[in-house]
């Protein structure tokens, strides 16, 4: 990232000129501080999260969801008690992975070969086998786990923790998003906003690989009227306003979050270009990511990024893999060929995973980072044209490493076909109650009146998971 109309030097003095807003923004902040205290409830083992979203619904069947049924009984009819309820098909024969399967770690965890690395990691992960969602359409799933509601104008994971933890770092955001290069996820950033959370809770969008990955950071190259000059008018001029609007509407929260936005954009000006510069990266740590490997690259990128945000304070990382961009699908939703569909999706995600526990662990930061790995639900075990299969609500896969998480534990499990849960159904509301745990916050106590109502992330739902905590 850089900027031909603006040097290091003019950058600093355009932060310096941020003090009539940054005194505005005090003012706003005094007043909300006086509703919300950010403040863990008791002492947390973990201190930031990084969540890795698998968009479109990755398989368990073909991920960490070992069910030798499946392979005993490959191509019988698919005959489980009660009518089986599919999304866009009718039900056809038990479909066994086309995947092999081999134990890892000392804790014996079965994994297919499709994800050999993050088997490989195995005993530093918690699997939960019985996750359960309300909904087998992707875009309320989506919200569901990203938000814990299947309807709109809910604030997402990454804006709760912002609000109720606060900043780790003043020259970074709390919560940043990197979304996949190919497009968006159902919903799009209404999966990382805000809701009803004070708008400077919402995330900051880095779209890596482009020009501009954080937009309009800097000018465009070809204003070259933009002086450091007109820079500093201009920012007197929008805290005069700001100062108006404040009188007339106090506590707004988007006056709150524009003010805060443009004091953020002057300090991410210095630090997001060398945050994001993975050149500094030693050779050897951007092979493990798979940076310079073309199937690798993207998330491999961001993953890196992710760690190097995280390094450097940010709380909360989302990286989203796979992207609602129409047909030919570049996501996880295999209903066609799933052998084709995630191969590719696995490939593109196992290695740069697994390399970001790697690396937190070799850095000492896995202790107190959550890694968090997320779809929005699973897949049915018979086939769906043969080759693929269909959505599946009843039962998935959702796993979680470091941050006070037990390795090399499942917890719960499906029936034999992995088709619903058979112990100790999961739904979002516990997992998120799980992490807010590790983090210092209790669930309950984690509120925000909107409408007449104290709302929460976990709605009126949520236990913590503790046979998963160390």
């Amino acid at each position: 990232m850089s900027s031909s109309s603006s040097t290091s030097a003019s950058r600093r003095s355009v932060l310096a000129s941020f003090g009539g807003l940054a005194l505005s923004h005090l003012l706003t902040r005094e007043a909300q501080a006086a509703t919300h205290d950010p403040a863990p409830h008791h002492p947390a083992k973990a201190k930031r999260v990084v969540q890795l979203y698998m968009s479109g619904a990755a398989s368990q069947i073909d991920t960490f969801d070992y069910k030798p049924e499946l392979i005993k009984r490959n191509g019988r009819k698919f005959d489980p008690d009660g009518k089986v309820e599919l999304f866009q098909s009718d039900p056809g024969p038990i479909m066994a992975s086309p995947w092999n399967w081999k134990q890892y770690g000392d804790c014996g965890k079965w994994v297919s070969s499709l994800v050999p690395h993050l088997g490989q990691q195995a005993d530093r992960i918690a699997f939960l086998h019985s996750m359960v969602t309300k909904s087998n359409v992707h875009g309320p799933a989506t919200f569901m786990q990203a938000t814990g509601f299947v309807l709109p104008g809910y604030p997402s994971m990454g804006a709760w923790l912002s609000y109720g933890l606060g900043s780790l770092t003043d020259n970074l955001p709390t919560f940043v998003v990197l979304p996949d290069a190919r497009g968006f996820p159902p919903n799009g950033p209404s999966n990382w906003g805000a809701g009803f959370l004070p708008a400077q809770h919402q995330a900051t969008m880095i779209r890596t690989g482009r020009p501009q990955p954080i937009h309009d950071l800097f000018p465009p190259e070809k204003s070259g009227f933009i002086t450091p000059q007109s820079e500093r008018a201009t920012l007197g001029a929008l805290e005069d306003l700001n100062r108006q609007h404040l009188a007339a509407h106090p506590g707004d929260s988007l006056l709150e979050a524009r003010i805060r936005s443009y004091a953020m954009a002057a300090r991410l000006q210095l630090t997001a270009p060398e945050a994001m510069d993975i050149s500094q990266e030693s050779p050897a740590v951007r092979a493990l990511y798979g940076v310079d490997d073309p199937v690798t690259q993207d998330f491999g990128t961001r993953c890196l990024i992710a760690r190097r945000l995280l390094e450097r304070g940010v709380r909360f990382v989302q990286v989203w893999s796979g992207a609602d961009n129409g047909f030919p699908r570049r996501n996880w939703d295999s209903h066609e060929n799933i052998e084709k569909d995630h191969g590719q999706m696995a490939a593109e995600m196992d290695r740069p995973a697994a390399a970001l526990i790697q690396d937190l662990h070799a850095m000492g930061l896995l202790d107190d980072t959550i890694v968090f790995w997320t779809t929005e639900f699973g897949r049915m075990p018979c086939s769906q044209g043969s080759l693929g299969r269909d959505h599946n609500p009843f039962a998935f896969t959702s796993w979680l490493a470091g941050g006070g998480v037990r390795g090399g534990v499942s917890y719960g499990a499906s029936d034999e076909w992995s088709y619903k849960v058979a112990d100790k159904p999961i739904y979002c509301y516990d997992v998120h109650a799980t992490v807010l745990h590790l983090l210092g916050l209790d669930h309950t106590r984690l509120t925000y009146r909107n409408n007449g109502i104290d709302r929460r992330l976990t709605d009126v739902h949520g236990e913590v998971l503790a046979p998963i905590i160390g």
